[in-house]
Parts: C-alpha cells; structure tokens; sequence
C-alpha cells in the first residue's frame, strides 16, 4: 500500500523538506498544498492561518493523506496545535523548528537568520532559551529575503543576504536558517558569510521526524511513487518560481531525487538518529 504525505505550506518553502521526504522514501506519494492566493501567510492575523491550515488539513486527509507536514514556521507556531487537536492520532502531524538545538549543542556563537516576524516573537525567544546558553546566539532580522525566495527574484534575494550577512556579527561561526525558504539558496548566503561558517536547516530533520510518525524507514532506492500540486485546493502544477530550484525541478520530475540535488548544510549528511534529529518539543508546538 501506497502511503501519502501532505506538506502545507503557502509556498516554496515547503520543496526542502518536500525533497528531502522524496530522497530518503520515493515510494512515498507527496501532496504538496501551497497557497498562492492567500500567501504570504506571515502578515495575516493568527485566525486567518488557523483557518487556512485546518481546513487544507482535513482537505488533504480527505484526499488519502496518512500524515500531515508543516514546513512553515509561521504555520507551525500558530496552527498546528489546532491541526493536531483535528486530526491526531489517526494522521500525525509534524511541524517545523529551526535547527537551534544542533547550532546550540556546539558550544559556539551562532546567529539566526529569520523573517522579521519571527525574529521578534515569543516562539524565537523561548527556543532561544531552550537550546542556546546566554549570550551564544544572536537574532537578525532578514527584510524581504522570503519574499524574494519566494519569487526567485536573484538580485532581491543577493540584496536581502547582503543586508542579513551584514547584520550578523563576526563572532558567528553558523547561522541557523529560520525560515524554510532559505535553504533554497543556501549557496549565495555561504558566498555572502565568512568562509567556514556553518549553517544549520531542520528540513531533513522534519522529513526524517515524519518517517518516524509513519513507522517507516529510509529507503532511497525505493520505486519513486506520484508527486501532486495542489494550489488553493485544486490540483495543478508547481509555479515557476519553484522550477528556478533545483529541488522544484526534481520534484516536478517525479523520479528520485539525488543528494546533490538538496540544499548543502551542516544537517544535511547526518543519519536521521531519533536522539540527534528529532525536532525539540517547543513549548506549545
């Protein structure tokens, strides 16, 4: 039996950890559920994105989803503890946390890139200081740089990374990648960085978490089952600002997807150990 993976997400944020499931599991059908009428989903009201993402919930598990993946921090700091309260147990739901846990474990000053909102919201503070001891870890603000992602507009986005690049502090030896649209360009952040500076992204971590949920393990060889777009809820095919990434290229394919393929950082080769990997449970997510 085919089993199924809904990702929601309003938009390109959710093809890292999209292609990550599709590299360690092919056999696993993938729903990708982006919103692009009602995106970007970090200006709206809390009530508005509850709404949006239960309701394209229930709409993915009544389209044959086994489990539910919120490749959003946005999305995952404000619905998924209703997404969970609708649909658990009878279909995990996994959500998102930026890699602080990894950055914090190496004793090193670090800094997080994030949106704006993110950067000055409880969610941030309290992973903060969770996982990163005082003083360890700075918080910068990145204006405009999803936005651009999003649009795979490439002068926007070499101008969103110089700004956030010139924000961080030298003493930084990684940046975490608090959003998951940066991973998508995850080259021209390390060529606006100090040479050596590490970065660390959850979307393999979120991806290896949703196996676990399923109960199934990895299988990179497995025979590549079918990849359907949604947008707004009617099935179609993926913008063309995803296909600009080499991620939205291979999924848009609909054959296996090559490591060289998934964005580079420091996450990225490690095993999915569930005592390494597995997303911390932040207070409320």
């Amino acid at each position: 039996m085919v089993r199924r993976v809904a990702l929601i997400d309003s938009g390109c944020g959710l093809l890292p950890t999209a292609g990550w499931l599709r590299h360690l599991r092919p056999d696993l059908a993938l729903d990708l559920y982006l919103d692009p009428e009602g995106m970007p989903w970090g200006s709206k009201p809390s009530d508005w994105i509850v709404d949006r993402v239960v309701s394209t919930g229930r709409l993915a598990v009544a389209r044959g989803a086994d489990a539910i993946v919120v490749p959003c921090n946005t999305a995952s700091v404000t619905a998924v503890v209703p997404l969970r309260a609708a649909l658990e147990p009878d279909h995990p739901v996994v959500a998102t946390v930026p890699a602080v846990k990894p950055a914090g474990a190496t004793g090193l000053p670090f800094a997080v890139w994030a949106t704006e909102r993110t950067t000055a919201s409880e969610y941030q503070a309290d992973l903060l200081e969770q996982f990163a001891a005082p003083g360890q870890a700075d918080s910068v603000a990145c204006p405009g740089l999803a936005t651009a992602v999003e649009h795979a507009d490439a002068a926007a986005v070499r101008d969103a990374i110089a700004l956030a690049a010139a924000r961080t502090p030298a003493r930084a030896r990684s940046v975490v990648l608090g959003c998951t649209h940066y991973p998508l360009v995850v080259d021209d952040i390390l060529a606006a960085l100090p040479p050596g500076t590490g970065l660390h992204d959850s979307s393999r971590a979120v991806a290896g978490q949703a196996l676990r949920r399923l109960g199934i393990p990895e299988d990179p060889e497995a025979e590549p089952a079918e990849v359907r777009v949604h947008l707004g809820g009617e099935e179609g095919a993926l913008p063309a600002a995803a296909l600009a990434y080499p991620i939205g290229r291979a999924l848009a394919r609909g054959g296996r997807i090559a490591r060289p393929e998934l964005p580079a950082t420091d996450e990225s080769g490690r095993g999915t150990d569930p005592d390494t990997a597995e997303q911390p449970a932040l207070r409320g997510v």
